[in-house]
């Protein structure tokens, strides 16, 4: 089990490796495991990037993200640009269902909304706009509202599912399914089967909601 200095040293040298992060903008504090992400960066991009490289590094039990985005000058855009750009990129992305999402901006900051059928339309939509010049941050309130299947049933899906993706045994994780609206408890070894369980059970069809309570531990 590493202390927290060399799990603090650890994530600084993960953060270098990643080409798409600059280390020095990023200060990093670890207490108990948890790691915390302070300081300036220059794109939303970059800023959910730091965040990715920290969880790949072995024994971060949790991320407190506090990372601002400060825009250069020149990547400065008005809000009415980048809605218009959201637009487009929302209209060109094949898995964004047409017509169904809403892209609104405010201090270069977007907030998407609508009514889709599946989780990955509604991944998909922030993925079209996270990269856009001049967004300071997503936040996506779109909701899921699939046809309603029996609660058994979503749950018998999520655990097949399970079986056939998860490297390691999933035996510990619980599954709680009412009418749409999942919760996953228990423990993992890592935050790819961390977040590889959310993803099985976003994928199960009549699932609405997912609450990820799944624990990493070393």
């Amino acid at each position: 089990m590493k202390n927290d200095a060399d799990l603090q040293r650890d994530v600084l040298d993960e953060l270098k490796w990643e080409p798409s992060v600059n280390e020095e903008d990023i200060g990093v504090t670890v207490r108990g495991g948890v790691v915390t992400l302070t300081g300036n960066v220059p794109t939303y991009t970059e800023k959910l990037a730091a965040e990715r490289a920290t969880k790949r590094v072995a024994g971060v039990r949790a991320v407190a993200e506090e990372l601002k985005v400060r825009l250069s000058n020149s990547a400065e855009r008005g809000d009415t640009d980048i809605a218009q750009a959201a637009a487009y990129a929302l209209d060109w992305n094949v898995f964004v269902p047409h017509n169904k999402v809403l892209a609104k901006v405010e201090n270069a900051w977007i907030t998407l909304s609508g009514d889709i059928e599946w989780n990955y339309q509604r991944e998909a939509a922030h993925d079209a706009v996270r990269h856009l010049l001049g967004v300071k941050g997503v936040t996506n309130h779109m909701h899921v509202k699939s046809p309603t299947i029996l609660t058994g049933e979503v749950r018998s899906k999520i655990e097949a599912a399970f079986k056939r993706n998860m490297t390691q045994d999933a035996d510990g994780i619980t599954i709680e399914a009412n009418e749409g609206n999942v919760k996953l408890n228990g423990k993992v070894q890592s935050w790819e089967e961390h977040d590889d369980a959310g993803i099985a059970a976003w994928s199960a069809p009549g699932v609405k909601t997912v609450e990820n309570n799944l624990e990493v531990t070393y």
